[in-house]
């Protein structure tokens, strides 16, 4: 397993693949690695065989995206960690910049931002948020020239904008969203769990039993967005909700029924504070 340093190291490593006529499935992380990040490393190697190609991925935890200073100096790191599941997961290349320097160069002025996508959810409170994703991945995109990059879908937002920016800036290859991988039992799998003291773990199951139960409504024939999700305060207990919304999956606008989403999906999702530490959920209604 190769570990990258250097935007040129990248450029070469990609020269010397493109060459040779091989593909790449890539898998940009920042860090921390759990068994979702793994589900996504799998994935890739599926439709890039080693025969056929690398799989790679990045660890780099992106300065632009944090909103809050504090917010990032908290982020779990573990790189020694991270190199160890990547090996085992098959990785061929880890790109690890050792210096933010390396991807935001002094004389740096150049953003990438998606408009719309943005002004709901995550996006209404987090400004900027998702123009620092957007630039990184677009700045990785050009450098590692995947034909996949991978992503999981419980950062439904995330996906929806990075699906955007990949369609309107007519980037090569192609985005695989990958189903949330859970624990056992239910929490969905985030570097941010490893934050949570043992009774805020066990607060935070109240997010996937909430899901269940809007599910359930859903199953029995319920379609209004705010009887879908009525109850979420006492639910979520004893988190703190930053919100709780019913949108259109396709372009993540509010709706108030699930029969008024243009695709035919309706996105439920959420996002609570346990002891601090702000967690993320969200479940897709089909049909």
């Amino acid at each position: 397993m190769k570990v990258l340093r250097t935007v040129a190291e990248v450029r070469a490593w990609r020269a010397e693949l493109a060459r040779a006529g091989r593909r790449v499935a890539f898998v940009p992380t920042m860090g921390y690695l759990h068994q979702g990040h793994v589900q996504l490393m799998h994935e890739g190697r599926k439709r890039v065989p080693a025969d056929a190609g690398e799989l790679a991925i990045s660890i780099f935890v992106n300065p632009a995206q944090f909103n809050d200073a504090s917010d990032l100096a908290a982020y779990p790191r573990d790189l020694d960690g991270d190199l160890a599941k990547a090996r085992s997961a098959g990785v061929d290349m880890v790109y690890r910049p050792d210096d933010p320097k390396e991807l935001y160069p002094p004389l740096a002025s150049t953003w990438v931002e998606v408009a719309g996508l943005d002004e709901h959810l995550c996006g209404a409170t987090r400004p900027g948020h998702f123009r620092g994703v957007c630039t990184i991945v677009c700045k990785l995109w050009q450098l590692v020239q995947p034909d996949f990059a991978l992503f999981g879908q419980k950062d439904f937002q995330q996906l929806a904008i990075i699906r955007r920016m990949h369609a309107d800036l007519f980037l090569g290859g192609e985005v695989v969203g990958v189903p949330t991988v859970r624990e056992p039992d239910g929490l969905a799998m985030s570097s941010r769990n490893a934050r949570l003291a043992p009774e805020d773990r066990r607060a935070a199951l109240a997010i996937p039993r909430f899901l269940s139960e809007v599910r359930s409504r859903y199953a029995r024939g319920e379609r209004d967005a705010a009887a879908l999700i009525a109850g979420s305060e006492q639910a979520l207990k004893p988190g703190e909700i930053h919100y709780v919304s019913v949108v259109d999956a396709d372009t993540l606008q509010p709706v108030e029924s699930t029969t008024a989403s243009s695709g035919g999906r309706t996105l439920v999702a959420l996002a609570a504070f346990f002891g601090g530490v702000r967690l993320i959920d969200n479940l897709v209604l089909e049909g």
